[in-house]
């Protein structure tokens, strides 16, 4: 009985013609230039990571080849699950949007594969729509401006970052000794360039108080590798 039951799983074909097979992974790598360019235009400037785009496309081509592979063979699917089972990835996801788009290529390499392009395709616009229109990440330099000067001209200090930048910059760090003092702010870009835009530094404006020792800029950027 047992015997004869895992024949009949066997047995089960999963074949498709040649035809079937190029449209399926054809489909899937339309869709997954869709994919491509939700990412392209929903990631801007140092953000964006065109290595990890072009492993999402890949991605939906490979999942569409071992669905077809696998097609309505339950043998077949249960050996290559088994067998995938023992892949680790050790590259951890810095952004959590980042797994939606990496959901999104399985799906649509598994709606491809098994030939639901209606599913794919209808799933595919809605979700690029939503992110275009809700997913954009913006990617705006943060800098970190780093201030050491006499203790007894720390409160001139942050009266001049107060006029610089109206309450926006964000005290992150404050250290003290009996004779200096260490601030660190966080601001953007933006900030940075709208203050220099009307002519001013803030770096010349710090090192004309009294007791500077000195000041850094530092960019931190938000740029994913891949």
């Amino acid at each position: 009985m047992v015997k004869d039951y895992i024949y009949m799983l066997a047995e089960q074909s999963g074949s498709m013609s040649v035809t079937e097979i190029v449209t399926n992974i054809g489909m899937s790598a339309v869709l997954g230039l869709v994919i491509f360019l939700s990412y392209y235009l929903s990631h801007a400037g140092t953000i964006y990571s065109r290595k990890f785009n072009v492993t999402l496309l890949t991605l939906a081509v490979l999942t569409a080849t071992v669905m077809t592979v696998i097609g309505n063979n339950v043998a077949l699917s249960l050996g290559m699950v088994g067998a995938l089972s023992i892949i680790r990835f050790r590259t951890a996801v810095k952004d959590s949007r980042d797994t939606v788009y990496i959901f999104w290529s399985i799906i649509v390499g598994i709606c491809s594969g098994v030939g639901d392009y209606v599913v794919a395709a209808v799933g595919s616009a809605v979700v690029f729509c939503l992110l275009l229109i809700l997913g954009r990440i913006k990617n705006d330099e943060r800098i970190l401006l780093i201030i050491r000067v006499a203790r007894n001209n720390d409160v001139k200090v942050e009266s001049l970052v107060f006029e610089f930048f109206e309450q926006k910059a964000r005290l992150r760090v404050k250290n003290t000794t009996a004779t200096s003092s260490e601030m660190i702010y966080e601001i953007s870009s933006k900030m940075l360039n709208k203050a220099g835009s009307a002519g001013r530094s803030i770096t010349e404006s710090l090192y004309r108080l009294e007791g500077m020792e000195y000041v850094n800029l530092v960019a931190q950027s938000d740029e994913i590798t891949g």
